[in-house]
């Protein structure tokens, strides 16, 4: 496959964590004092940090109400994260066929890593993977490659080698200013044409983890 590793986003690549993302979004921003988000709007915010997600959706800035946000929907969300959270269709399939092929792979995300142990653990696939980041370990997050150069770092794998799929411009920014290649998956909110007008290079866009799985020659 001609890759020496394979990282990934989690929210909308790997997995759907919609229900208690919305979930702790109503319950903030009723708690706020806040007009109640729409689902799609909640959708759309899905791969920026949680803070810079309450500034999309109301326009709020001030670092205090952000903190608050975040206090407030991390009560919510953080006990229905491994309730509802699914992987999508063909992800334990590829994480496995990535470990039978002796290709190291890792997570890099915004969510917490502590939420994306139990996630993945509770649905079988920890055990597939050899790096988790979560935003809880950089200080700058996405696009910044803080997180995604430092797990690669972690496994001695240079930024030439690698692969990281997303399903936001937000990824594949990170994945430019890192270094290494990028493939879009079309699991979330971003379009094919987002991805094809962005200006930022993309080896791949995969319809779906199957597609990916193909593509990858697993």
């Amino acid at each position: 496959m001609g890759f020496q590793g394979v990282f990934f986003d989690f929210d909308y690549t790997l997995g759907d964590a919609t229900e208690a993302i919305v979930a702790g979004f109503l319950y903030a921003f009723e708690k706020m004092e806040l007009p109640e988000p729409q689902r799609e709007a909640v959708r759309h915010t899905i791969g920026m940090t949680l803070e810079d997600g309450y500034t999309a959706l109301t326009g709020d800035n001030r670092p205090e109400r952000r903190a608050l946000f975040r206090q407030l929907y991390t009560e919510k969300a953080a006990p229905l994260q491994v309730e509802t959270t699914r992987l999508f269709p063909g992800a334990a399939e590829l994480l496995s066929a990535l470990k039978e092929a002796g290709i190291p792979a890792g997570v890099v995300s915004t969510k917490r890593t502590d939420t994306l142990e139990a996630v993945l653990e509770a649905r079988g696939v920890g055990q597939y993977l050899v790096s988790l980041t979560g935003g809880d370990k950089v200080d700058r997050p996405k696009p910044d490659p803080q997180g995604l150069l430092a797990a690669l770092d972690k496994l001695g794998l240079g930024p030439e080698g690698v692969l990281y799929c997303g399903d936001t411009l937000i990824d594949a920014q990170t994945a430019h200013r890192a270094g290494t290649h990028f493939c879009a998956v079309l699991n979330g909110t971003t379009t094919r044409r987002d991805f094809e007008g962005s200006g930022l290079p993309v080896d791949h866009i995969a319809e779906n983890l199957a597609d990916l799985k193909a593509w990858l020659g697993l």
